[in-house]
């Protein structure tokens, strides 16, 4: 009785944990009690039990345990902090509680699991209930799958992910055990109800019996949609609202439960992906290249027999799709044509949304060959368009569905609906009526409703292209869609203040209102089908002299050249909205077309091209028809520059972006090492005049690379610099794609970045008026720069979870240090080779978390630089990992050896500048590790939080929870945590205000309560200031609501008519950075030329305002300018005196009838203030 009275004594939490088992029933029986009284979810007495709830649950004795499961079930309902212990006691209980043979005690470790569902913990408990299923104990495995059942009967599929079970699903089906079977047969039925058909592809290669009973059992269930009966803590409203209808009117809501919809499941998503590159055949590409036909079978078939998995894993199918892009185009065996086409078709499904990228390059091919009578291609045609459209029109992201409607809706306005009802026929009638919708939403030439056949009459008289709808505010092309006809174009809207209604939505814009993707709404696009030979010729003759068309081909290369001196001169004077480009660029590219040997001929058709892109209204279907002769000539000594010419051109009517992966990827396809060298000269030029934006550094990286390779050294030099310019815009991320190449050639490239650094990529020159500022609509204000994505994030990610192996994991958790080491040394190099990763990372973050507790420093070391090395690598997605894997690492600060506190704080450095504050403050984890009443933690996370807080123009209001422990650690018995936190009292305070953290002493002793609010007092007076706004542009776009609209000079043609925009003193958005930064002359003359132009210096007569760039054309050039501060002071002196001209130059207009006089004295004054203004302006560069 002796040892009874000593540890009855005892108190609750020791009680639980005591050697004897009465004293844990005891502790068990009296938690239980504690439990149930406290009222408050938040109390702290729950804080107490938290690190005891696994052991309630992993007892040794079962009587005892019983106790505890009942005690840790209440817990995990009531206590806010339950959520913390769920992957330990989810654990412990398939562990400990799945094996016993006590019903009881099985059915409240089920209880628990669904309760830690209830409060939002279902990802952790599904992960260990999964790994459950691989126990070798068949009652934890059936336990797993009873409780996998009903956490899926009650809280239905949007709450337990379905992927996972049904991956593990046939392998519990062929199980020897039968209880195991059965409990399989129960779940697979349970899954059915919720997604009905979509389980069958994954369970089709399974025991045929099996298959035939389960099928029994579907067959059974009711037809309705089924409907959780249980929901999650934020979705209690619902369960209230829904048990009140149920007890208003249950009948009337059962009798309809059978015609609710069953929710759509779509089958392809649950189905894992096979990956097919790495088994075709190692000759396939020299196969399918063989003249002898039944070679090229084979390889096909090979193809035919790997496209037939259902889902297919991304990768780079660029090449496979060329070449049965070419089998389909070119082979003349129609055998091979119609099995080309099939293995496209299984590409189209196996890939879906993924196809897309390939789409654009087999679409014009398939269509060509339509032309084609065998049944059996034409049909294997029709799979593979059917197969390429219909998957979009599926697709998951609604810019895609609706972009596919689009296209569907204009086939069938164009051929017509009984040309295209065969691709449609299993298209339900929802997608359907959508199709038909956008169709008529289409306009033909003239309005006709006909086909194509009907209107090809038509295209004489139209054998311009009018440019596609811009925004609400392009008054020319309103103009131009209101009078003109054209082909095909959109059905304008008529709605006020939005966009057209067919128009379909970019990603992150919303209607009219200011975005930050506002630019990408208003930058429009040219869009125009391919059009046939004849047509083109057609559309050529109307708008050429005939004798210009004749010679064209002549053999003479004088008539050549005076046919292309006609062609220019009829270019020159065509009205733009009347120019059929791509009639005219199919004309150039006539025979001899590119191949044309006599260089001034050719020199004549490269700036015919250039001149078209230029004037008129320029597509990339136009564009298609010309890059690769372009490409074929930029190395020519005589036409290059000629060449580069036309592709600028195209870039601004195409857009940088595109242009340049068309021709880098045209370029490196060929083996002209002197063609190669100039194309990445002129993109390094190109970006420097464009600018960077939209440009992929993914198209780049290794053509680059190739040429870097290369034996000739100017094309290892063009590549250099072009690292250089794009190092300028993307930034050091760059340097890690490139430690691969040999010593000598990075230091040449490191010597280009040297000579990049503390350089600012230079405002674009080019590009902007076209997309940029004619895209503005009118009455809105100008937006704040669009942010995108970081630089990194342009950057090629690499998938390494199929690499993080269960057998890499288990070495990482080895007990032998040898092995651990060996696998951490395995992690490192995985994330060396791929560079930059993507998010998901397997089991990793478990397995490293684990080794941040290692007895072996060195180790916790080595995982630490792993950690940098993730933050790195994955950029700002690591986010998603703070809570499992950044948090312990502040645990780390806590250890003994100054080396790894170091090592962890580098870390957390590392990983806070990829993720921002907002992630670490946010919740209790930082509270509770401040509550630790360890010296070196507490030190090294106040000084932390001292140095970042500062930094930050706001915090969470979770901030609050830390003071109570910062109070603390003021009064701490070591002198530097008192140190530490009395630096970060005020940072605190910067984010909190006085009168909260005042307002926190309330629960003080009153002596401690004084001692703190004299040092609230003191840290108020050093309170740092929070840092400032970021200061943003905001000029007003061309056009805007604000800007006064000038009626153009006479003799200036309307489609020039500007907007004159005031620009603020501090601020002139398009000329560069106000940070004193000093500039070339040559920079700063463009920079002004923008300016003259955007106030319409250079559209007025010679006779009445003389040319700005006469009064800047004295000899001297000084070597470097001032800064830029100054000269802006002389900018907006500049502007407002051109104000003033334009409104005398108004009021004259009004008062003409009065005499001219005035006027003409007025504009001379006038012109002679801006001459004197801008000679000030070249003095002061001087």
């Amino acid at each position: 009785m002796g040892d009874d009275s000593e540890w009855l004594k005892l108190p609750v939490d020791q009680k639980c944990e005591h050697k004897l088992w009465k004293a844990r029933l005891s502790g068990y029986e009296e938690a239980l009690k504690i439990f149930q009284k406290i009222k408050d979810e938040k109390s702290p007495e729950w804080s107490k039990f938290l690190r005891l709830i696994k052991k309630f649950v992993t007892d040794s004795n079962a009587v005892v345990q019983l106790k505890g499961l009942e005690a840790s079930l209440i817990y995990v309902e009531k206590a806010h902090v339950a959520g913390r212990t769920t992957g330990e006691v989810v654990s412990g209980i398939v562990s400990k509680v799945f094996n016993q043979p006590k019903a009881k005690a099985k059915e409240l470790g089920i209880d628990i699991c669904l309760m830690y569902i209830e409060i939002e913990k279902g990802e952790a408990v599904q992960e260990e209930l999964l790994k459950g299923l691989d126990n070798k104990n068949p009652k934890i495995i059936v336990a797993c799958t009873e409780t996998l059942r009903k956490a899926l009967s009650e809280f239905g599929s949007k709450i337990i992910l379905l992927k996972p079970i049904i991956k593990v699903l046939p392998k519990l089906l062929e199980s020897r055990e039968k209880a195991v079977r059965d409990e399989a047969k129960l779940i697979a039925v349970e899954i059915y109800r919720w997604i009905r058909d979509a389980l069958r592809p994954p369970l089709q290669n399974i025991n045929s019996v099996q298959l035939k009973e389960l099928e029994e059992e579907w067959v059974k269930l009711p037809t309705g949609a089924p409907k959780p009966s249980r929901f999650l803590r934020s979705q209690q409203e619902l369960e209230a609202k829904l048990e009140q209808q149920q007890s208003a009117g249950g009948d009337a809501d059962g009798s309809g439960g059978d015609g609710d919809e069953v929710p759509q499941t779509d089958a392809y998503e649950l189905l894992e992906a096979v990956e097919i590159l790495s088994k075709l055949p190692k000759d396939f590409y020299d196969k399918i290249e063989a003249k002898n036909w039944q070679e090229r079978k084979e390889a096909l078939e090979a193809v035919e027999v790997l496209v037939k998995n259902p889902k297919l894993e991304a990768g780079n199918y660029a090449d496979l799709v060329k070449a049965l892009k070419k089998v389909v185009g070119k082979d003349t065996n129609v055998m091979l044509v119609a099995l080309a086409a099939k293995c496209l078709t299984g590409l189209a499904v196996g890939l879906r949304k993924k196809f897309g990228q390939y789409a654009g390059q087999v679409v014009p091919t398939i269509l060509e060959k339509f032309k084609e009578k065998k049944p059996q291609v034409v049909q294997a045609l029709q799979e593979a368009i059917d197969a390429i459209f219909l998957t979009h029109i599926t697709d998951s992201a609604p810019e895609v569905r609706d972009a596919a409607f689009e296209a569907l809706g204009m086939a069938l306005k164009v051929v017509g609906e009984k040309a295209i009802n065969p691709f449609l026929a299993d298209v339900d009638k929802l997608k359907l009526d959508k199709i038909k919708e956008c169709s008529e939403k289409v306009e033909l030439m003239h309005g006709k409703k006909a086909g194509l056949a009907s209107d090809k009459k038509e295209f004489k008289s139209a054998p311009g292209r009018t440019a596609a709808s811009g925004a609400t505010g392009d008054k020319e092309t309103k103009d131009s869609s209101a009078h003109k006809p054209g082909p095909l174009k959109k059905a304008p809207a008529t709605k006020a203040g939005g966009p057209p209604k067919g128009k379909p939505a970019v990603p992150g814009g919303t209607g009219s209102t200011g975005t930050k993707n506002k630019k990408r709404l208003d930058t429009k696009e040219i869009v125009e089908p391919v059009l046939s030979i004849e047509i083109c010729e057609e559309k050529a003759s109307a708008v050429l002299p005939s004798n210009c068309i004749q010679l064209l081909d002549s053999s003479n290369w004088k008539e050549r050249l005076a046919s292309m001196v006609e062609f220019q001169k009829a270019v020159e004077l065509m009205d733009r909205t009347k120019m059929p480009c791509q009639a005219l660029v199919r004309m150039l590219a006539k025979k001899p077309g590119w191949k044309e040997t006599n260089f001034q001929v050719m020199q004549m058709k490269l700036h015919i091209v250039a001149v078209i892109a230029q004037k008129g209204n320029f597509s990339k279907t136009s564009a298609q028809i010309v890059l690769d002769g372009l490409v074929d000539k930029i190395g020519d000594v005589k036409c290059g520059n000629n060449a580069k010419e036309a592709m600028t051109a195209i870039a601004e009517a195409c857009m940088l972006p595109w242009t340049a992966e068309q021709v880098m990827s045209k370029a490196f396809s060929q083996k002209n090492t002197k063609n190669q060298s100039e194309t990445l000269n002129w993109l390094s030029n190109a970006i420097k005049e464009f600018g960077f934006s939209g440009l992929n550094v993914k198209a780049f990286i290794s053509n680059v690379k190739t040429a870097l390779a290369a034996t000739n050294p100017a094309l290892r030099t063009s590549a250099i610099t072009l690292l250089g310019v794009m190092y300028l815009n993307v930034g050091p991320s760059l340097r890690m794609f490139l430690e691969d190449e040999k010593p000598a050639l990075l230091s040449q490239i490191d010597a280009e970045f040297e000579k990049m650094q503390g350089q600012s990529p230079p405002a674009p020159t080019r590009g902007i008026s076209k997309h940029t500022v004619k895209g503005t609509d009118e009455g809105e204000d100008g937006d704040e720069p669009d942010e995108g994505d970081s630089d990194v994030d342009l950057l090629p990610r690499t998938e390494i979870s199929d690499k993080i192996t269960s057998e890499l994991v288990s070495n990482i958790g080895d007990k032998n240090w040898k092995i651990r080491k060996e696998g951490l040394d395995e992690v490192a190099g995985i994330i060396n080779e791929a560079k930059f990763i993507q998010p998901n990372i397997g089991e990793l973050p478990t397995a490293l978390k684990g080794r941040l507790n290692d007895s072996n420093k060195i180790l916790v070391q080595q995982t630490l630089n792993i950690l940098q090395q993730l933050a790195v690598a994955m950029g700002s997605n690591i986010k998603q990992h703070v809570k499992n894997l950044g948090i312990p690492v502040i645990t780390v600060l806590g250890d003994s050896k100054k080396n790894v506190r170091a090592a962890a704080l580098a870390t957390v450095n590392a990983w806070a500048e990829q993720t921002g504050m907002k992630e670490w403050l946010e919740g209790e984890d930082l509270s509770e590790e401040l509550k630790k009443e360890n010296p070196f933690l507490r030190q090294e996370l106040l000084g932390w939080l001292a140095e970042k807080l500062p930094t930050l123009r706001s915090t969470p209001s979770d901030l609050i929870l830390c003071v109570p422990h910062l109070y603390s650690c003021l009064e701490d018995r070591n002198g530097n945590v008192r140190k530490k936190a009395q630096d970060a009292l005020p940072c605190f305070m910067m984010h909190l205000g006085y009168e909260n953290m005042a307002k926190a002493t309330g629960k003080l002793k009153p002596t401690s309560k004084d001692q703190v609010l004299a040092m609230l007092e003191k840290a108020k007076a050093n309170m740092p200031a929070k840092p400032a706004a970021p200061v943003k542009a905001t000029s007003k776009p061309l056009g805007g609501s604000t800007a006064a609209r000038v009626q153009p000079a006479s003799g200036i043609p309307h489609q020039m008519e500007f907007t004159c925009v005031p620009t603020p003193t501090s601020t002139v958005p398009s000329l560069g950075h106000t940070n004193r930064e000093v500039v070339e002359p040559s920079v700063y003359r463009e920079r002004l030329k923008i300016l003259r132009q955007r106030c319409g210096l250079d559209n007025t007569k010679q006779d009445d305002r003389p040319p700005s760039i006469s009064l800047l054309s004295k000899p001297a050039v000084p070597t470097v300018a001032s800064p830029t501060d100054m000269l802006h002071s002389e900018l907006s002196q500049l502007h407002e005196s051109w104000e003033q001209h334009q409104h005398s130059d108004l009021d004259a207009n009004q008062t003409h009838s009065s005499g001219t006089m005035t006027t003409s004295s007025s504009s001379t004054a006038n012109i002679d203030d801006l001459k004197k203004r801008l000679e000030r302006i070249k003095s002061s560069c001087k």
